[in-house]
């Protein structure tokens, strides 16, 4: 297999094997016209495997997003081909619109307004803002 390496963008690394697809999919990857790759099941040595994302463009993008769904993810910025600097991630403390409210009833989910979503405790728990359930 081979993925060239990166001139100017990002590479997100120590995703949870599984995860990538869903880091793509939050990001709204598809959208870029640049290279995305997507490398599942790599073989890592503080986990047992891992996934990647490669992005060949450097773009904006919320950062919260990426930990929200693997928050022991790290981004490294690639610029002229050499990383110049790599981001750990921490809990955002807030979403807005990543994720549904999963109660039915919740007026989220029955009028035209977020669904606003708030950390509640150091283990990564969410809870929406408007009926208290947990995501």
């Amino acid at each position: 297999m081979n993925i060239d390496s990166i001139e100017n963008g990002y590479v997100i690394d120590h995703i949870p094997a599984g995860k990538a697809m869903s880091v793509y999919e939050v990001l709204r990857l598809s959208k870029l016209s640049c290279q995305v790759a997507i490398i599942t099941n790599a073989k890592s040595k503080k986990q047992q495997s891992k996934d990647i994302i490669k992005i060949n463009e450097l773009i904006d993008f919320d950062l919260d997003l990426i930990a929200f769904i693997a928050p022991n993810a790290t981004v490294n910025i690639i610029k002229d081909g050499k990383r110049i600097e790599k981001k750990k991630l921490s809990l955002p403390q807030k979403l807005t619109n990543v994720v549904r409210c999963p109660n039915p009833r919740c007026i989220c989910n029955n009028e035209a307004i977020d669904h606003v979503f708030k950390l509640t405790d150091s283990k990564g728990t969410y809870r929406c803002l408007y009926c208290e359930t947990k995501v």
